[in-house]
Parts: structure tokens; C-alpha cells; sequence
């Protein structure tokens, strides 16, 4: 009988830190216009448009484009589990988890997301575009807190 070969995701980590309470951080990273003005991983994409229903069950869409239109998509999930302002896992729509913890740092909040590795794409991609889409959102944070 031959054997088979499980599958096992592999998780991989990013992270910031932010200068606000973890109430705020969560606040901007969970407000859909806010969202929308940092879930991009370079300046030659952009999110349009967002909407969270923030409750186990509830729906994340974000649409991701390329601003000369020539790509785009819908990043989707359900939340399952949310335990304001520490926590949020999502299932995203192709099977896998995306968990976000905020966690009080003395320096503000340490915020990390790790998420399921798609097989079909190098991990390293992966890593360096979620990173960077999690730096912008600590641009945002800085911003907004600073005004």
C-alpha cells in the first residue's frame, strides 16, 4: 500500500510594533477606512475598498489592485475567533488562518500576524509582502498618532 504524504501548513510570522494602546492599534486595524489606507504591500497597489463585520462569523473583504488596473482581487475571510483588543483569526477563503495578536509593548503595541503559507508561492514572497503591507499599517499608526 503506498504511503501518503500529509500536509502540513506552514506558519509564518510578522510583526511591528506601534506607538499607541493596543485599543487604538486595534481600532486602525480593524477600521474598514483605515484599512484602506494601508492593506497594500507597495505604492503601485492600493486598496479601494474595504468591509468587516467584526464578530465570530463576520466577513473581511478587501479588494487589492494594482492603481494602473491591471490586476486585482478580492483578499476575503471569516473571522472565528476575536477577543478585543488581543485578538483576531480570520479563515481565509482558500482554507488557511491568518491570526493577529496586539500585545501592550512598553514602547506601545506589538502587533503580529501569522498566517498560513500558500504552497504555490515562495515563502519568502509571501513573508516580505505581508511584512510590508504590516509596515504600512504601522506608517498609518504613526501618522494618525502623531496628529
Amino acid at each position: 500500500m503506498p504511503s501518503q504524504q500529509i500536509s502540513v501548513a506552514t506558519t509564518v510570522p510578522v510583526a511591528t510594533t506601534v506607538p499607541v494602546a493596543p485599543e487604538r492599534a486595534w481600532a486602525l486595524y480593524t477600521d474598514p477606512d483605515a484599512v484602506t489606507r494601508w492593506n497594500f504591500a507597495n505604492d503601485e497597489w492600493h486598496c479601494p475598498s474595504a468591509s468587516i463585520e467584526l464578530r465570530v462569523g463576520g466577513t473581511h473583504t478587501a479588494r487589492m489592485e494594482a492603481k494602473d488596473g491591471s490586476f486585482g482581487f478580492d483578499f476575503e475571510g471569516t473571522y472565528t475567533e476575536i477577543d478585543a483588543p488581543r485578538s483576531l483569526t480570520l479563515l481565509l477563503g482558500d482554507g488557511r488562518t491568518s491570526r493577529t495578536t496586539f500585545h501592550q509593548a512598553t514602547d506601545g503595541t506589538f502587533v503580529e500576524t501569522t498566517f498560513d503559507a500558500d504552497a504555490d508561492t515562495p515563502i519568502e514572497m509571501q513573508r516580505d509582502g505581508w511584512q510590508a503591507i504590516l509596515n504600512n499599517y504601522g506608517k498609518l499608526v504613526e501618522r494618525v498618532s502623531e496628529s
